[in-house]
């Protein structure tokens, strides 16, 4: 067997008097491939952050590369070779995507004078092992999620690594960019790096780990060879209870389609755009990075500039010049990235339910009613089953999954009859998932018109009756969900991108 690359052993944590880790014992060898899962909360990020010297494990012993650290930094972990590409990537949105992955290596190396040459090298040599090409001089600020990520591991992988924990690394990638990234896993292991997987998607555990690790409510429920357990019981270990996975039936409520869209083009994003959606519908929207399914639904919201077609609302021709057009139509959006789109971080849910409707919680004196914005909040809580003490709580002290339904709440809190979801279930453990779209088929039997754009092939099968899938900025695939099955939807995804 490999030695050990970390050895932790009766680890507890406890924050203000609540107990968050309670004895936990884990060790990688070098070389092996561990899976992490857990729900959100059950205390997989503390772990990671007392691996990685953040936090200050309260007991206990942490052990790496055969050392005994009491006190773990973050410096000394660093030179014990443990690497960490966290949840919300870490990356420096006013530095080019060569300076995000290059720089930290030109700092270690004591460079005094940045080699600009050099950096350029060493940022295309990361992203060529992944396989994935990128404008190095492009801020990153301005990518997409997917493409954050991909800085965010590429940064990583050019480190000297001896253990690498990914958290949820694959939230924002495509199938095919999936599919690279467990190459390199699988290349780094034979090499001798260990690696922390960190996922809720249970599908990808069996394909990339060799060892599954459980956690609940802080304690380490299970810990062995992936070939000891079948996907129901992982949901089992994870949540204590059965969770049944029931698929949508669309029952059609009216005739006249709600949303229209007739030939919509934007010029270098997405071309002849044509469907129809009714009410009581979930018509999903796939495909990969570069398809166009996200410039699409962000133009259904106002943001980007239509270039050419039609979108009608109850029949009547619509331009939205900007989202308060949008809103006016009674369209809501769910982004993709909840953390800097979604949600005020630093502000309490009374506010964040309120945001969309200020207006109508305030007086002809130009005066807000807190009472009204107080009553909101506590509906939206009760209704999507956000897991809050109060009404007061800021959003950043939310777990991803009450998050997500945070941000599902302020837009229903908008009464749309259109809501578009971006990624709803991005980074969201099995359970709230479940809950999050047992919430959606409810609001879609009540008459809600729900677009949901999505990678995820097993949520858009039991999630919506009507699926499209865009390549190249072009719908290539239209049908009932009922007539589709995974295989053909991952090969309609996946199949050679097309040129526009």
């Amino acid at each position: 067997m490999s030695a050990p690359i970390l050895e932790l052993t009766g680890i507890n944590k406890s924050f203000t008097g609540h107990k968050v880790l309670n004895d936990i014992d884990i060790m990688v060898s070098a070389g092996e491939i561990l899976c992490l899962i857990g729900e959100n909360g059950c205390g997989k990020s503390t772990l990671i952050k007392i691996i990685s010297g953040v936090y200050e494990a309260d007991s206990g012993n942490i052990k790496l590369n055969g050392r005994s650290y009491q006190k773990l930094t973050p410096t000394a972990s660093i030179k014990e070779g443990i690497q960490v590409i966290y949840q919300d990537f870490s990356v420096f949105p006013n530095l080019t995507v060569a300076e995000n992955i290059a720089l930290g290596t030109q700092l270690v190396e004591g460079k005094k004078i940045i080699n600009w040459k050099r950096i350029h090298e060493q940022a295309a040599k990361a992203l060529s092992i992944i396989g994935v090409s990128m404008d190095l001089d492009e801020e990153v600020g301005r990518l997409s999620v997917a493409q954050k990520q991909i800085v965010a591991i590429s940064r990583a992988i050019l480190q000297d690594a001896k253990l690498i924990i990914m958290d949820e690394p694959t939230t924002a990638l495509t199938q095919k960019e999936i599919e690279s990234l467990y190459g390199i896993i699988k290349n780094l292991s034979a090499d001798g790096v260990a690696i922390i997987f960190v996922s809720h998607k249970l599908d990808e555990v069996f394909q990339v780990c060799q060892r599954i690790a459980v956690i609940r409510s802080g304690e380490m429920i299970v810990n062995e060879h992936v070939e000891n357990f079948k996907k129901d019981k992982i949901v089992y270990y994870m949540t204590g209870q059965e969770i049944a996975t029931e698929p949508f039936t669309y029952e059609k409520i009216s005739d006249i389609p709600l949303l229209e869209v007739d030939s919509l083009n934007m010029e270098g994003a997405f071309y002849d755009i044509s469907f129809q959606v009714y009410p009581g519908e979930i018509l999903g929207i796939t495909g990969q990075l570069g398809s166009g399914r996200t410039e699409l639904a962000k133009a259904l919201f106002g943001i980007g500039q239509i270039t050419g077609g039609k979108i009608k609302v109850r029949g009547e021709d619509k331009k939205f010049k900007n989202i308060q057009d949008a809103m006016a139509c009674h369209i809501g959006y769910v982004p993709e990235d909840r953390l800097t789109e979604g949600l005020f971080m630093e502000r309490t849910l009374v506010d964040n339910f309120s945001a969309p409707t200020i207006k109508s919680k305030t007086n002809r004196f130009g005066l807000i009613s807190s009472n009204k914005m107080v009553e909101e909040a506590e509906y939206r809580i009760k209704e999507l089953s956000i897991n809050a003490k109060n009404v007061f709580v800021n959003a950043n002290t939310f777990s991803g999954g009450n998050q997500q339904r945070i941000v599902i709440g302020k837009w229903l809190a908008s009464n749309p009859e259109i809501l578009i979801l971006n990624g709803p279930s991005v980074g969201v453990d099995v359970k709230s998932k479940s809950e999050i779209h047992k919430a959606l088929k409810e609001l879609a039997k009540n008459g809600l018109c729900i677009i949901l754009i999505s990678d995820d092939v097993g949520e858009l099968m039991t999630t919506t009756n009507r699926i499209i899938v865009m390549n190249g900025g072009r719908m290539i695939y239209e049908n009932h969900t009922e007539k589709i099955d995974v295989e053909l939807l991952n090969a309609k995804i996946t199949q050679s991108f097309v040129e526009v």
